[in-house]
């Protein structure tokens, strides 16, 4: 398994370009499931999720062309096999995504149940009762989801509680369901919103998208289209708060900051300078400061995301002050507390809280990355450790972060992949 290691100390400087959204790329591919038509998405990020996405539909039949620009091309006109198998799914929870699109346009599915990072518990119950709401027959047996329905019809689905996934799949299965879905409780998220947009330039009747409640008009079909991906507000947020914890002065294009109130909020609550420039974020620290501890209180969209939540534990572990950290979306979420500690942060956890006490500097050390977002966490402390950090397992980092080492070392750091 591949290894970083990392020589901390240089404050991060310069300017890197944004990659597409992974989380709004993966839905998006899923949904090029409902037409025969030919689909160009843009903006396609370079990530081991993406790959492992177009080979499970390579095996179904679609024919894929990806060329030099990131844009790929997908055509579904034949699909041979509506099945996702083990072996691809196990890797990747976002493969429940095409079991939506699947019943919907050919009345079957046969879906393995996902699998991918160990961060608590994430059932796909909420999907199958959506489906089974719409007049779906669904049975799981061995592992796997097999649904069929002669056509699906529109529901009134209210969500028991907020899924990001389970709104994405079911508001594609209702585009080409008969009579109107209405999705309550929905997911705000913007790559939700993201996929809307792109379903409805290929013919689809949605609006609401972005908001708790989102109605969906079945249509007979839909088109392809040319559609662009949006900015990823996750990398954005990891790239800036790094710059924060090195003291350093970097400039982000390519993204959007109207996607990322929340995080901005807290940076600039921490002490970075912030302007926001269209498309472009640009921070500064002041030289020499240290980011003031600020606490953190996970929310869904718009509140403060899950995904950013590892990140300012690293920047509280250095921080001025004391800050409390509560995650509110996943139950296991903290693995990457252990690793800090190693480094000789001032963590305490109980529960789905923890306890930061900022220290002048942490140490380097030998450190394990057990999920992506812990990956990228225990990378912004290795940028601000004393001497060589080596993070292993950072094959979590390719799922969610494009070339990270060579944006970082774009920036001024000192980091290098090893075998």
């Amino acid at each position: 398994m591949d290894k970083l290691t990392i020589r901390g100390g240089a404050p991060l400087r310069g300017e890197i370009s944004i990659s597409g959204a992974k989380n709004a790329a993966l839905p998006i591919l899923a949904a090029t499931l409902l037409t025969d038509k030919p689909m160009l998405i843009g903006n396609i990020p370079h990530l081991h999720d993406i790959t492992t996405t177009m080979e499970l539909l390579g095996q179904m039949g679609s024919e894929l062309m990806l060329d030099e620009r990131m844009v790929i091309e997908v055509n579904n006109r034949d699909l041979g096999r509506l099945y996702a198998p083990h072996d691809l799914v196990k890797t990747m929870r976002a493969s429940i995504l095409v079991l939506g699109p699947l019943l919907s346009r050919y009345g079957q599915a046969h879906v393995s149940l996902p699998g991918g990072c160990s961060i608590g518990s994430r059932p796909v119950d909420l999907h199958l009762k959506g489906l089974s709401d719409m007049g779906a027959e669904i049975t799981v047996n061995d592992g796997y989801i097999h649904a069929r329905a002669r056509r699906l019809h529109g529901a009134y689905i209210n969500f028991e509680q907020v899924t990001v996934t389970g709104t994405e799949n079911l508001m594609m299965a209702a585009t080409l369901a008969d009579g109107r879905t209405v999705l309550e409780n929905a997911a705000r998220e913007p790559e939700v919103a993201d996929l809307a947009e792109c379903l409805n330039r290929m013919g689809a009747d949605i609006t609401g998208a972005g908001t708790g409640r989102i109605e969906i008009e079945g249509v007979d079909q839909l088109n392809g289209t040319r559609y662009d991906i949006l900015p990823d507000r996750i990398e954005t947020g990891t790239y800036l708060v790094a710059a924060a914890m090195t003291g350093g002065s970097i400039r982000l294009k390519n993204t959007n900051p109207a996607l990322l109130e929340a995080v901005i909020e807290k940076l600039s609550e921490a002490g970075a300078g912030i302007a926001c420039n269209g498309a472009t974020i640009s921070l500064e620290m002041e030289h020499g400061s240290r980011p003031r501890a600020v606490d953190i209180d996970t929310s869904p969209f718009p509140g403060f995301p899950t995904d950013m939540q590892a990140q300012f534990t690293a920047l509280n572990c250095i921080a001025e002050g004391r800050a409390v950290i509560t995650e509110n979306i996943f139950n296991n979420r903290f693995m990457h507390v252990m690793e800090l500690r190693k480094m000789g942060a001032d963590l305490a956890q109980s529960g789905n809280r923890v306890m930061v006490s900022g220290v002048d500097t942490l140490s380097s050390s030998t450190i394990t990355a057990r999920d992506r977002r812990a990956s990228a966490c225990l990378i912004l402390a290795g940028l601000v450790a004393r001497g060589q950090t080596l993070v292993e397992q950072v094959y979590h980092i390719d799922r969610g972060y494009e070339t990270i080492e060579e944006k970082l070392m774009q920036l001024g750091a000192s980091i290098k992949r090893l075998p």
